[in-house]
């Protein structure tokens, strides 16, 4: 376990120790996916943690742990005590993800302290912990060289994510991840694995240098400069005894 491991466990535990103690909801900030994946494997070996992630929306990658008292059932939590949104309208221009991104930086708020950025062309909606949403509000007036507007809005007005990708089907002789990324992302295998070794590939948000690492159904791929994919279906075996599989490229 490395330093930025065991600062994220020590974390959590004193979270859930709070929660139980003060018999009342607990959080971290916005956790990356890896960071995910390691508090549910943590929360999942203790039978006295009740865990719930959110982001405020279903769709979104960077979410809060909440840890919940005895009385609070999953189903009635309502994110929206906990997770703030704003809605930026952008004068004249379009800024990108990065624009938002380094504007919101600029103002010396941390990463844990925003969630997800979403922009559909001259409109971008960010969502924040309640603690810099006056901040956001009162200080985000430009991105780059534009003049946005920032206002709130409930969590139920944020539209759904539109998400582009490419369908594909493939056979691969081992589910392995050298494999598959290079179906995926139509890399040749040997440059795929040199990729990995790199340390340029992730499997499930988590960079892996192994190349014969196992692939399952559900399992997302990046590689570094080339995107984002993930296995959708694995299907039976071809007459040559390889395996059939359907993945997405996120566009």
């Amino acid at each position: 376990m490395n330093d930025m491991e065991q600062t994220l466990q020590k974390r959590i535990e004193e979270l859930a120790e709070r929660c139980e103690r003060q018999s009342a909801v607990t959080s971290t900030g916005f956790l990356t996916m890896a960071e995910q994946l390691e508090v549910s494997a943590w929360a999942s070996r203790r039978a006295d943690v009740r865990l719930h992630l959110d982001g405020g929306e279903a769709a979104c990658e960077r979410k809060c742990a909440f840890f919940l008292p005895f009385w609070l059932e999953e189903a009635d939590f309502d994110p929206a005590e906990y997770i703030r949104a704003l809605k930026v309208t952008a004068f004249f221009a379009e800024p990108g993800h990065r624009d938002y991104m380094g504007a919101a930086l600029g103002l010396g708020v941390r990463r844990e302290w925003i969630g997800d950025f979403r922009v559909h062309g001259a409109t971008a909606y960010i969502f924040c912990l309640p603690t810099v949403e006056k901040l956001l509000l009162d200080e985000l007036t430009q991105v780059g060289r534009c003049t946005v507007k920032t206002a709130p809005i409930p969590l139920a007005d944020i539209p759904a994510p539109e998400r582009k990708v490419k369908k594909m089907t493939f056979t691969v002789k081992s589910l392995r991840l050298d494999a598959v990324a290079s179906g995926i992302f139509g890399v040749s295998r040997t440059q795929t694995a040199e990729l990995i070794r790199a340390g340029a590939v992730s499997l499930n948000y988590v960079p892996c240098l192994r190349t014969d690492a196992p692939i399952s159904e559900g399992d997302v791929i990046s590689i570094r400069g080339k995107g984002k994919g993930a296995v959708t279906s694995l299907g039976g075996r071809s007459r040559k005894d390889r395996t059939f599989l359907e993945a997405e490229l996120w566009l």
